[in-house]
């Protein structure tokens, strides 16, 4: 049972790193990666976790990418999480997020809605990376909305009254940073209908060529339809299939478990990894 792809408090998740790995445990997993975005904040709490509770943990990161207006994430296993030019790319990422939430917040704020720079900030734990998951819980505790699945139907929406953008590299860049810090390079959910424009097979062909190694084919946002032609894509691009649950606490639907990668790709991606290792018990 191997999850590749969760979040905790570090970003946008409502758990404690060592809280996720307790869930993982409970819900029968071996191994799981820490994914939060744009930080490896949480990788130590987590790391001294899974020692002490028995589970294999992945140290990750979900890069948060951009070409024009399309989002693409970057899962990136096993970095070295102090190669300059990655830490470089990270920090330039958490300062626009910091920028673009007051923004955000303005403008909701200015129309009305029961939100705050100071009641949005109340929610983002202290080093964590600020997104929009914090303004929905801002607007959940205010009254205004009952979950953060509501607040993102329209109100945070990429295609809504209030969207603003934020620095996030491009993906072909992204993948040559995450390689040359030793780690591997693997795309989050490149045809999730729920996000800011799905990840064509020209781009991911670009990004396997940069050195992508594998592509998350099985994932909650992907029908049937869409998974087969990943797997298919994969196949002949030569690279691996990852599944994984992207699980955000109570943050989202997602459960731990409910899509799982292979031991053999695991595999592969321990053996393409010069960053960092899997912290086993």
């Amino acid at each position: 049972m191997i999850d590749l792809h969760t979040h905790s408090t570090a970003s946008d998740g409502t758990q404690p790193p060592a809280q996720v790995v307790a869930s993982a445990v409970e819900a029968g997993l071996t191994t799981l990666a820490l994914t939060d975005h744009d930080t490896t904040l949480g990788w130590t709490e987590a790391s001294e976790a899974a020692r002490r509770l028995g589970i294999a943990l992945v140290p990750g990161i979900e890069v948060s990418c951009a070409r024009g207006r399309r989002s693409v994430h970057l899962l990136a296993y096993l970095p070295d999480r102090t190669h300059p030019a990655l830490v470089a790319e990270l920090e330039q990422a958490r300062d626009s997020r910091e920028t673009r939430l007051d923004r955000m917040v303005d403008r909701m704020a200015a129309d009305g809605l029961p939100v705050s720079v100071e009641s949005v900030r109340a929610e983002v734990e202290e080093g964590a990376t600020p997104g929009r998951p914090h303004i929905a819980d801002a607007l959940v505790r205010a009254g205004a909305v009952a979950h953060r699945d509501e607040a993102f139907a329209h109100l945070l929406s990429d295609r809504g009254p209030y969207y603003v953008g934020h620095y996030a590299p491009d993906p072909v860049r992204a993948v040559e940073v995450v390689r040359a810090a030793g780690g591997v390079p693997v795309v989050a959910h490149p045809l999730s209908v729920t996000r800011a424009g799905t990840v064509g097979d020209e781009l991911l062909e670009e990004m396997v060529a940069a050195g992508m190694a594998g592509i998350e084919a099985h994932h909650r946002d992907h029908d049937p339809d869409a998974v087969r032609h990943l797997v298919d894509l994969a196949a002949s691009l030569d690279v691996v299939v990852t599944g994984s649950s992207d699980y955000h606490g109570d943050g989202k639907q997602n459960r731990l478990g409910e899509r799982t990668t292979t031991p053999e790709v695991l595999e592969r991606i321990e053996a393409l990894a010069t960053g960092a290792e899997v912290v086993r018990p």
